[in-house]
């Protein structure tokens, strides 16, 4: 049985951390589906950037929606829904027998929002009512701004990928957001079904401190954090106030792990998908990793429940040096920055792309 099926039979969800038009049209995703249990996918605006810069898939629809005056984000929103959408109902089968709980797409809102929370609720919903698919998840950044709009997005009925969480504080403010989100639903007589994940990122966490700290604390700073958060998700799912919003029919916001592909050449290139082993969670893989797990991964146990040694090790890093709670807030706002960064690359890349196609013709 390949490691991957392995992790799936866990309960584990694994989702493939990129998208392009080559993936959907050559069948490799398909593939991913049926050969590797993939089970859904998250895009970024980095990823799309890198596709329309490195090819001409995209070409034929840039050269279209230009035509009809189509231009920046607007233009960047049609050409993501069109391979999203089609993503989606290639998992639709799997989204349809898992009642919703997986077979999940994501696209981003606009990072240029991150910090402004009406907007933010604003393109999010415009975003859901354009795609038209129920298993398409909008991202809204886990920056305080950004908590309200999580709270609201989900009142409205949208559902949200919560994205930019570094920290077990930061993931808690994300799912008491979603939490008050259903409970005014709730309230005003509305179906409390309405899916949710929040997206923790790990190995941005050991690159920030590489070269920092004591080698026998190399690439372990990532991990502690992610079995501290996974100690809070599950204290959280015991909770009285989650059992009753669960008994009346919410779905649990699941944890979903990002940023796992490995950022030390020196280091096992599937060590994250190894160590995030984890029941009811979603590890979200960039293809490399993947496939590197496919083809030599090992299922070696689970995450603890109880967070297992985490605050042991994250006492060493505070001996080294290491101020968590603040990095975390660093990380967040680096996260956002580069975001926003990724963001405007994408919109000089659409502007150039469409002024050579329409020289071309």
């Amino acid at each position: 049985m390949k490691p991957t099926q392995q992790l799936h039979d866990l309960g584990q969800s694994l989702w493939l951390d990129n998208i392009t038009r080559e993936l959907l049209t050559s069948g490799t995703l398909r593939r991913y589906r049926d050969e590797c249990s993939i089970t859904g996918l998250t895009s970024n605006p980095t990823i799309f950037d890198l596709a329309i810069r490195n090819g001409n898939a995209y070409d034929e629809s840039i050269r279209n929606k230009t035509a009809q005056g189509k231009s920046g984000e607007e233009l960047f929103f049609e050409l993501a829904l069109e391979d999203l959408t089609q993503a989606a109902d290639l998992f639709r089968q799997i989204y349809d027998s898992t009642d919703g709980v997986d077979g999940w797409v994501s696209v981003e809102v606009s990072p240029l929002l991150a910090y402004d929370t009406a907007s933010t609720v604003k393109q999010v919903a415009q975003l859901h009512r354009q795609a038209k698919r129920p298993n398409l998840f909008v991202k809204i950044p886990g920056t305080p701004e950004g908590v309200p709009a999580i709270e609201e997005s989900t009142f409205q009925g949208v559902p949200v990928n919560v994205t930019l969480l570094f920290s077990r504080e930061q993931y808690i403010a994300a799912a008491e957001a979603y939490m008050r989100g259903i409970e005014r639903r709730i309230a005003a007589r509305l179906d409390p079904k309405i899916h949710s994940v929040a997206s923790v990122f790990i190995s941005r966490w050991d690159k920030a401190v590489m070269g920092k700290v004591p080698e026998h604390l190399r690439n372990r700073l990532g991990i502690a954090i992610a079995k501290r958060t996974y100690k809070a998700y599950r204290d959280l799912l015991n909770s009285t106030r989650w059992q009753k919003l669960a008994k009346a029919g919410a779905p649990q916001q699941r944890l979903l792990w990002g940023s796992t592909g490995t950022k030390d050449p020196s280091a096992r290139d599937v060590m994250y998908i190894e160590a995030l082993a984890a029941p009811d969670t979603i590890n979200t893989i960039p293809e490399k990793t993947l496939l590197a797990f496919a083809d030599h991964g090992q299922v070696k146990g689970v995450m603890p429940v109880d967070g297992g040694d985490a605050e042991q090790v994250l006492a060493e890093f505070a001996r080294a040096g290491v101020n968590d709670a603040a990095l975390a807030e660093e990380l967040q706002q680096e996260g956002a920055e580069a975001f926003d960064k990724s963001w405007n690359d994408l919109m000089d890349c659409l502007r150039s792309k469409s002024e050579q196609l329409k020289k071309a013709s």
